[in-house]
């Protein structure tokens, strides 16, 4: 397949100096990335692990107002940690030397109310309990009026309330740009995240009443199902739909997973694999692993063809990933 390659200093400077192994890897996907949407297809990428905290919304948003990102299927704690760090970011702290911390020194940082996530810490007050104020209106006008929303939905509510101060460039928030495109986001799991925690607390408290209020995980399987179904089209055709995923677990395993729904469980003929795979993963095969399962694998499930562009990609999603998203925005 002839590969659309673009130009700029990172695109570049990839393209000579990336050659071999998860370099080369890194630069067939960014260049085969760049085809399929030229040819006319849609991209959905997923979030896992950290990568909200990691700042990633420094090159996703703009791949987002650039429709290069067409749907985002991310964990609760991606979801809501890009808005912890939109309304909190000048009060979190850096910490290089985490490898070295005793429990003495994580200690002090709970007792500081400071959540470590690898080198870095978001602190509960100005960050998570700021948010949990805002949304915790929403979450209660919408149980009083007998609506219901999804996860995401809550949050694109207070954002185009505008009922926060930001603290960061908001170009550089991916969820306030997918919030100005009405994107369409899944979040599987929501109730493993901070706010999640917070929504059932609350629930339990009384102050929502009726817990069905926030939409659940299979209605997501049906939202997805139903764009997937007007979205997708034929393999190799232009309007197929690629799937780039960041790291694994549930972000990843709940998306890719539509297609053998449609085909196999709602007996559907005509369902389209997906048009491009790419994941980012530090996991291992051998141990067993869902998230490092090598592409041909999705084959057996009935996710991807033979004939499916598929890549993987052995490295730390934190740098990969927005060297691939400079290669598609042509930086």
């Amino acid at each position: 397949m002839k590969t659309a390659q673009y130009s700029g200093a990172v695109s570049d400077f990839i393209a000579h100096h990336f050659r071999h192994f998860n370099a080369a890897a890194l630069k067939d996907a960014a260049n085969a990335y760049c085809s399929h949407l030229q040819q006319g297809g849609q991209m959905l990428v997923t979030i896992a692990g950290a990568m909200s905290t990691a700042e990633l919304g420094l090159s996703l948003a703009e791949m987002i107002r650039q429709d290069k990102v067409h749907a985002i299927c991310c964990t609760g704690a991606n979801l809501e940690e890009d808005v912890f760090n939109l309304v909190a970011h000048d009060f979190y702290e850096r910490i290089p030397h985490y490898r070295d911390l005793t429990p003495q020194d994580e200690k002090r940082l709970l007792d500081r109310h400071m959540n470590r996530v690898t080198d870095t810490c978001i602190p509960e007050m100005e960050a998570m309990r700021r948010i949990e104020s805002a949304v915790l209106e929403e979450w209660m006008e919408a149980d009083q009026a007998g609506e219901r929303y999804f996860p995401h939905e809550f949050l694109y509510r207070i954002l185009r309330k505008k009922k926060l101060q930001y603290q960061i460039n908001p170009d550089h928030s991916w969820l306030l740009a997918a919030m100005e495109k009405n994107l369409p986001l899944f979040v599987p799991g929501w109730e493993d995240s901070t706010l999640g925690n917070m929504y059932a607390g609350h629930c339990i408290s009384g102050d929502v009443r009726n817990p069905s209020t926030m939409r659940s995980g299979i209605e997501y399987m049906m939202e997805l199902a139903s764009w997937y179904s007007a979205t997708a089209k034929p393999l190799g055709k232009a309007g197929s739909v690629g799937f780039f995923q960041i790291a694994g677990g549930i972000a990843g395993d709940f998306p890719i997973c539509v297609v053998p729904m449609l085909h196999q469980d709602l007996q559907r003929e005509e369902v389209p694999l997906w048009g491009y795979f790419c994941q980012i993963s530090d996991s291992t095969t051998s141990y067993g692993s869902y998230s490092g399962a090598v592409p041909n694998e999705k084959i057996t499930w009935g996710k991807l063809s033979m004939d499916t562009p598929k890549f993987i990609i052995e490295s730390d999603a934190s740098i990969v990933a927005p060297l691939i998203f400079a290669v598609v925005l042509g930086w």
